[in-house]
């Protein structure tokens, strides 16, 4: 069942987001060849307990971790380490912050020194991809607005979308309804409502959609060890319009 918030939940909401927002614009001036996830790590769980809040993840289903950080062709759930980044990666750091009780989830794409063009463009449609979505999240619309969105972007440019890694509904939950896959027809699906608030999270990969997952039962990959990218915010459904509640501006 999706659960509405209010709009003064919704404002609530906005503190887990800040939070979140904060930390990966520290982290944009963070990254560089030689510096590791792990130092992310630490100091995102650091930067949340400074400014009221904490981490999530670590503790979450045995998760270890206050981040997610995927390198190259890890899609998503890979463990911070020790292996510096070297100039030419591409690494999604994802952040699921608290804040009385309410959670903030974004995740970003960060370039490593001096990237390939390639890389460069999955970046940027991903991206593009993301806000075409959250611009039809709007009341009235239904999610399969949002997927075609996505979807159409994203194949329009060779690139596919992940199916088995899921949008979701975020409250005092990390995963609440609506769960759903990046791809799908318009006019289809739930109808979006004022109060509804969940992630748009787009992952392209340069090759197939399919992934695989390591023995450490976390970290998936592209299936052909090819690139992918994310980018993903937390959003409202307001009669305004969708309100990004880990807007970094």
């Amino acid at each position: 069942m999706i659960t509405l918030k209010s709009p003064r939940q919704i404002e609530e909401m906005k503190q887990a987001g800040r939070m979140v927002a904060d930390c990966h614009k520290e982290i944009a001036a963070m990254i560089r060849p030689g510096i590791t996830t792990l130092e992310i790590n630490d100091y995102v769980e650091r930067r949340l307990a400074e400014m009221g809040g904490s981490q999530f993840t670590k503790g979450y289903n045995g998760y270890e971790y206050a981040i997610c950080a995927s390198v190259n062709d890890v899609i998503a759930h890979g463990f911070p380490d020790k292996k510096p980044l070297r100039s030419g990666d591409i690494v999604k750091i994802d952040i699921v912050a608290i804040a009385d009780g309410w959670i903030g989830d974004s995740c970003w794409c960060y370039a490593v020194g001096d990237i390939s063009p390639e890389a460069q463009r999955l970046m940027q449609i991903t991206k593009e991809c993301m806000d075409l979505g959250i611009s039809q999240a709007v009341a009235g619309n239904r999610l399969g607005d949002v997927q075609h969105a996505i979807q159409q972007h994203a194949e329009a440019h060779g690139y596919s979308v992940v199916r088995d890694l899921l949008g979701h509904g975020v409250g005092r939950e990390l995963h609440e309804e609506p769960n759903y896959p990046h791809v799908g027809l318009p006019g289809k699906g739930v109808r979006l409502k004022e109060g509804m608030v969940f992630t748009i999270e787009p992952m392209l990969n340069e090759g197939t959609y399919e992934m695989k997952i390591d023995a450490d039962g976390w970290t998936a990959r592209t299936a052909d060890g090819r690139l992918s990218a994310q980018y993903e915010h937390t959003i409202a459904i307001t009669k305004d319009g969708p309100l990004v509640l880990t807007s970094q501006d």
